[in-house]
């Protein structure tokens, strides 16, 4: 007897992924969940700085756990997109009914700026891969030199800054900030990690620098350094001489070479500050000026990638603006803006649909809201049969090792093993080649 239900594609198995593939699985709903990487986690395996070994090893075991569930597949190891192995009307041919996008953000968002090019520039979230060992980012290499530009106010310019002040212990880092000290948007608890290479001379400096900006605005200079130096009572030990400063109210304008195609320094406008709607916004003062520095590092946010096959609207997937399915009036289906249509089949979630918002708890929360939606939508089909056969018979086609929960699992086991035996907390295998031979000897 052929057994009818629903079926769908989740493609990536971050945490948006996975636990909107458990949400559909418990759903009675047939479902695969496709991941580009060998590994399920995405940027919780990723993207968390990798000291935070507790939290990681918490969502490892989560995630194996939701593989578990009756009604899933894991297929790992096979990229869906325009250029991917598989493409999105090659699931619709395969006969899933609704495709979940959770790929996240795998677009790298510039600036645009002149410069970008030259050796000692790099983006945070390539940077975030390396030092996280993702294949093949752990096997590229990055020139910082003695003073570091970090751009961007948020947790991940704080990672960055973390990683340079802790790992590589260079001379000194500049978080370039566009806005003020009040508008920084990083948690507090981040900033202990940093915040004794802070050098708060320094601080003071630039906060007198910027008093009559503040003041313009009704801000007040005590509230901000009270507000930067919170985390001081909580503060972990420093393992560097590595001094920390902010320059603030900058904006790139572009990155300078030395001649020889390597970065010189930085130049940054100068900005004011003005109220737009009761909050404090930055604007160009036209003066410009000259950070001497070795290397920029860009944390200024993701986007999604523009070739995965789906209409972009700014950094994220376009929308449908009056959503048939929506969620908390939220609304997960993806739009053509061009046709003015709803694409009726395909649905986003976590970083797919709001590029940069949140990490693991947004990214659940999220998926599973996405799930919701797509059950509204399968709910208005027939039930189908679904022909494993034909799955089986594409991926085969693909030509190279799909690895399933099991295989997962097992590599799970190995690096632990390989951990015990070097006398590690933890052990990552930095590329594909090495998963996936210890995966074979297994099989």
């Amino acid at each position: 007897m052929i057994e009818m239900s629903y079926s769908a594609a989740v493609i990536g198995a971050g945490p948006a992924g996975i636990f909107a593939a458990r949400e559909l699985a418990r759903s009675g709903v047939r479902v695969c969940l496709f991941n580009r990487d060998i590994k399920p986690g995405g940027l919780a395996e990723y993207g968390i700085y990798p000291d935070k070994q507790v939290m990681k090893q918490g969502l490892r075991s989560q995630f194996l756990q939701v593989l578990d569930t009756p009604g899933l597949a894991y297929y790992g190891n096979v990229s869906i997109g325009g250029q991917g192995d598989l493409s999105l009307e090659d699931l619709r041919a395969l006969g899933f009914q609704a495709l979940l996008v959770c790929v996240g953000a795998q677009g790298t968002k510039w600036l645009g700026l002149p410069g970008e090019q030259l050796t000692g520039v790099a983006h945070a979230k390539d940077l975030v891969y390396h030092y996280n060992q993702l294949p093949s980012y752990s096997q590229r290499n990055f020139h910082f030199g003695k003073k570091v530009a970090v751009v961007g106010a948020g947790n991940v310019m704080l990672d960055i800054a973390r990683f340079l002040i802790q790992k590589i212990k260079v001379e000194e880092v500049v978080a370039v900030v566009r806005r003020g000290p009040l508008e920084v948007k990083f948690d507090q608890k981040e900033m202990e990690y940093v915040i004794m290479n802070l050098d708060q001379y320094a601080l003071e400096v630039e906060l007198e620098r910027i008093a009559p900006l503040m003041h313009a605005v009704g801000q007040d200079p005590a509230t901000a350094r009270n507000l930067l130096l919170a985390s001081l009572s909580k503060a972990y030990p420093s393992n560097s001489a590595t001094r920390f400063r902010f320059e603030f109210l900058v904006s790139p304008t572009q990155v300078l070479g030395n001649g020889q195609g390597s970065v010189s320094g930085l130049e940054v406008e100068e900005n004011a500050l003005q109220l737009q709607a009761g909050e404090a916004r930055a604007r160009g003062t036209g003066r410009r000026r000259v950070l001497p520095l070795d290397s920029v590092v860009f944390a200024i946010g993701d986007q999604v990638e523009a070739g995965f096959g789906l209409p972009v609207s700014g950094a994220e997937f376009a929308k449908n603006p009056q959503p048939r399915f929506p969620v908390d009036g939220i609304s997960f289906e993806a739009y053509d803006p061009q046709a003015q249509a709803v694409i009726p089949d395909v649905f986003m979630a976590g970083w797919s649909r709001q590029a940069s918002s949140g990490l693991v708890g947004y990214a659940r929360r999220d998926g599973t809201q996405g799930a919701l939606a797509v059950l509204q939508y399968l709910r208005t089909l027939p039930l189908a049969a679904f022909d494993d056969k034909a799955l089986a018979a594409r991926l085969r086609k693909i030509g190279k090792p799909i690895i399933t929960a099991s295989d997962v699992r097992n590599l799970a086991e190995i690096e632990a093993a390989e951990a015990r035996r070097r006398g590690l907390a933890v052990f990552k295998f930095g590329t594909n080649e090495e998963m996936l031979a210890r995966i074979m000897s297994v099989g």
